[in-house]
């Protein structure tokens, strides 16, 4: 009977060990990464200031839009310049004001975030779907199609894109806005984000389609095959979820090149103008009045830059969370 009896086990004896999913072994990896979290709480602050730029304007008690340097005597010299000093930075200007037109600096700002994350999202989930769709129809489907798609993409990315911007976006808006008049600001932003969406999914498409074409030799794949799945299935059950860690990694580098890319052509005056608020009118303006009043251009610079380096860092932490052999 002793040799019956099954010892309990002690108190101190260890635990079996509890198994994590991957998400969970990702997510541990990136807690452990300091520089991608503190990236990752810079990048969530941008996002939670440019959604809740209306809460803040309401609270701060001001507009982007109003020009309370004209409306104010005091505020403005008479050419222009913001008569305090710092570019009238004081307790109710937090930042400043806008030279010659005096508007806040402050909200400029917060919805110039706004305008360009809105933009560069929705380019990069067009971007994202469109290089996802034609990637993996080129990786599995191979041959003729593999061939054409191929070229499409050798073609488009033989385009110098920044050119293309410049003069099919005037033509663009001709198209639709009578000559003498400014084109409305969703007409602008409509077109920015084609152009943007034409040139830059055939990164992700290129990326994904390597990916393809070495998944679908795999063991996995050719046993989905022969039990009779279709390829609807191979495709949506063992291809995809495979493909997630490089579909993540290229939209936190899209994110921020798509912000940068916004703000450039704003610089360059076939983005976003006025009145809008945007980063990239801004500094165009703030270059201006560099010797005069340098605080708004170096608002705008180093929240670009702030923003561009802090997603890149917490991109390159997703790709070393979700894979962690690729930095070795």
């Amino acid at each position: 009977m002793a040799d019956l009896l099954v010892a309990e086990p002690s108190a101190g004896a260890s635990k079996p060990p509890i198994g994590r999913s991957p998400g969970q072994l990702a997510w541990r990896r990136f807690r452990r990464d300091k520089a991608g979290v503190i990236a990752g709480c810079v990048v969530l602050f941008f996002f939670l200031i440019g959604l809740g730029a209306p809460v803040i304007s309401w609270l701060y008690g001001k507009d982007p839009y109003t020009k309370y340097g004209l409306d104010r005597p005091g505020l403005l010299s008479d050419t222009g310049i913001p008569m305090k000093p710092n570019g009238g930075i004081d307790s109710e200007f937090w930042f400043g004001l806008e030279p010659k037109l005096g508007r806040d600096v402050f909200m400029q700002l917060v919805y110039g975030i706004r305008t360009s994350l809105l933009i560069a999202i929705v380019v990069v989930l067009i971007v994202t779907t469109v290089g996802v769709l034609v990637g993996v129809t080129a990786g599995y489907l191979g041959g003729k199609t593999d061939y054409f798609i191929g070229r499409v993409i050798d073609t488009l990315l033989a385009i110098p894109s920044t050119l293309f911007f410049l003069a099919f976006t005037p033509v663009a808006l001709a198209l639709f806005v009578a000559p003498g008049k400014e084109a409305p600001v969703w007409l602008r932003a409509t077109a920015l984000i084609l152009v943007l969406s034409v040139f830059n999914w055939t990164r992700s498409a290129r990326l994904l389609r390597g990916q393809v074409l070495s998944l679908r030799e795999r063991e996995f794949v050719e046993a989905a095959r022969v039990s009779g799945a279709s390829s609807r299935r191979i495709v949506v059950k063992e291809l995809l979820p495979n493909l997630v860690t490089p579909i993540l990694v290229v939209v936190t580098l899209d994110v921020p090149a798509m912000v940068t890319t916004e703000a450039a052509l704003s610089y360059l005056g076939v983005g976003m103008v006025e009145p809008t608020p945007d980063w990239g009118r801004m500094i165009h303006t703030g270059s201006e009045y560099i010797q005069t009043v340098p605080t708004y251009l170096v608002f705008p610079g180093v929240a670009l830059l702030v923003f561009v380096l802090a997603f890149n860092l917490l991109g390159d932490s997703v790709r070393d969370a979700l894979d962690p052999t690729s930095h070795r």
